[in-house]
């Protein structure tokens, strides 16, 4: 049987000598098509992907480490980094969650579909309610700020081409951890589940980029793209 690291190695020559695969997306909804559109091929950028999931499935960062990026992924999910690191050896990849506050110890409540697992224990508490997906248990974890991670992480002087965040409603803390003088994405992507456009400026997340300097740019169906609007005034 052929391995898994074989197949990925096959993806990567058929992405790089195919240029109708470049139109394949890797995200849900085409958030990774949308900004390959604004990158226009780039080929050295650098990305944050909080809440991360799984490398491939779902991701709205594969097809840019298929270009030659890397970058950070981030996730709670015990267990979830093995498969990153082998699939995505050249992105640093940390098991952790993330909160407003460094050091809190907040339950962690995992789905046999682990892109449901959640810190939010309403939501937690929905889903479960729901049936669709079986409820496997929870796990303290020890919380870390954005700005922490990335202080440690991201190289000096490196700047960050995009950030995506999908924490399954914590989306508000996730950047109010974040050090905005210091760590700038060009574009923020965050979940927007149910959320219409014209209620777009009631949400805490939106409110929070709205305060940074950013506005919205793209949106899909369950997401929402921002832009850092000192961009155009760089133009």
């Amino acid at each position: 049987m052929m391995s898994l690291k074989l197949k990925i190695q096959q993806l990567t020559l058929l992405f790089l000598r195919n240029r109708h695969f470049l139109n394949l997306a890797f995200s849900q909804e085409g958030e990774d098509l949308v900004l390959a559109r604004e990158f226009n091929g780039k080929t050295n950028g650098f990305f944050v992907d909080v809440g991360a999931h799984h490398p491939i499935r779902l991701s709205n960062t594969y097809k840019f480490y298929l270009q030659g990026w890397k970058g950070i992924n981030i996730d709670a999910m015990p267990g979830s980094m093995r498969l990153f690191n082998s699939i995505r050896p050249r992105d640093t990849n940390l098991e952790v969650p993330i909160s407003n506050t460094a050091g809190k110890r907040l339950p962690y409540f995992m789905f046999d579909d682990f892109a449901l697992n959640t810190f939010d224990e309403a939501l937690a508490t929905e889903r479960k309610n729901e049936g669709k997906n079986k409820f496997v248990g929870k796990r303290e974890m020890e919380t870390y700020t954005l700005a922490q991670l990335l202080e440690q992480h991201v190289p000096a002087g490196q700047a960050i081409d995009f950030m995506s965040i999908d924490v399954e409603g914590l989306d508000a803390e996730v950047l109010e951890s974040n050090d905005w003088s210091r760590f700038r994405p060009h574009f923020v992507i965050t979940e927007g589940l149910g959320i219409e456009l014209l209620d777009l400026v009631n949400t805490p997340a939106s409110q929070m980029l709205e305060k940074q300097g950013y506005g919205l740019w793209a949106k899909t169906v369950n997401s929402f793209i921002y832009r850092d609007r000192s961009l155009s005034k760089e133009a």
